[in-house]
């Protein structure tokens, strides 16, 4: 039922998509959309800062003319997903933070894995390295948990992002470290330490997308197993939290890429969130560039998706 409900969804908003007027004047800092210049902008400083993404164009026909044809979407190959979601569930590493108002908390469904190898981004690091990556570490915790409660419908329009810290930002100046793509590739399979087997891995090809109506950023995801066959959408839901499976991400076509539907996690939130974000940097006396928008975008749905290895960034300041 929820797959039919969410068709009937997808089906009416492309409609509304379709008839929504491109967004000419920027919003960002009132209500944390953006324009499709906005948008590039802040693509832009994301391939600069990361290289494993990088603009694509897509089908031609299915070209937006509201967006330069060469930077259509933003692409990530070979992300490697370790684990299943599930076997995040009830562990020791799984902990629940309670805030001090006692009136609820938020689950940390990605914490940090010691196993991982050289090419996870994190291994080999100096004592400065790891401050800084420690401090990265804290601010994609805290961004995390305002995707905790992004849910579809209407039960959920009343929700409140969870509380950023607003130590984590500095100034305006940015910087960022990643692993190239030949790491990730490198590490698709790695040897365990303890009894030398081979770990079968999975690998996803990431998208960010513009969202015409709802002006925000969009991510999709398309996986596939050790041997690179497609994962089936039952498989693919494995790696999503399930908090968030067949609600928030749904199974939906592509904007840019023909083809059987991907998994995307729908934007209704996004610019909820960033709003948050951008009225507590603003009241800790800092502004929020609209520059940075896509890299804080990603270390927030990373609640969405906690398996999936795709944030190689080790550390940078706003």
């Amino acid at each position: 039922m929820q797959n039919v409900i969410n068709t009937v969804k997808g089906t009416a908003l492309g409609v509304a998509e379709y008839l929504t007027p491109v967004l000419k004047d920027s919003k960002f800092k009132e209500t944390g959309v953006l324009t499709p210049e906005e948008f590039v902008k802040a693509g832009d400083h994301l391939v600069h800062h990361c290289p494993t993404w990088q603009w694509s164009t897509g089908d031609e026909s299915k070209i937006k003319p509201y967006l330069p044809k060469n930077k259509q979407f933003l692409l990530t190959r070979n992300v490697p997903c370790y684990k299943r979601c599930k076997q995040l569930e009830y562990t020791e590493q799984e902990k629940i933070v309670q805030p001090e108002d006692g009136e609820g908390g938020w689950v940390d469904t990605h914490p940090s894995n010691d196993n991982l190898t050289d090419g996870s981004g994190t291994a080999e690091m100096s004592n400065d390295e790891k401050s800084d990556s420690d401090e990265a570490e804290d601010m994609q915790n805290n961004l995390g948990n305002a995707m905790t409660d992004l849910v579809l419908g209407d039960d959920d329009d009343d929700g409140e992002a969870a509380v950023m810290e607003d130590s984590d930002l500095e100034n305006e100046e940015d910087e960022a470290e990643v692993k190239p793509v030949s790491d990730r590739e490198h590490v698709a399979l790695k040897k365990s330490d303890s009894v030398g087997e081979i770990i079968q891995t999975r690998t996803y090809d990431l998208n960010i997308t513009y969202d015409k109506y709802y002006q925000t950023p969009r991510l999709w995801v398309s996986g596939h197993d050790e041997n690179r066959h497609p994962l089936s959408v039952d498989q693919m839901y494995e790696d999503v939290s399930q908090d968030h499976a067949k609600r928030t991400v749904t199974m939906e076509s592509h904007p840019h890429i023909p083809g059987p539907p991907m998994a995307s996690v729908h934007p209704c939130r996004h610019a909820e969130v960033m709003k948050f974000f951008i009225q507590t940097v603003t009241e800790g006396g800092r502004e929020l560039g609209v520059h940075m928008y896509l890299i804080i975008f990603l270390k927030f749905v990373q609640a969405v998706i906690p398996t999936i290895e795709y944030d190689y960034t080790q550390n940078f300041t706003m």
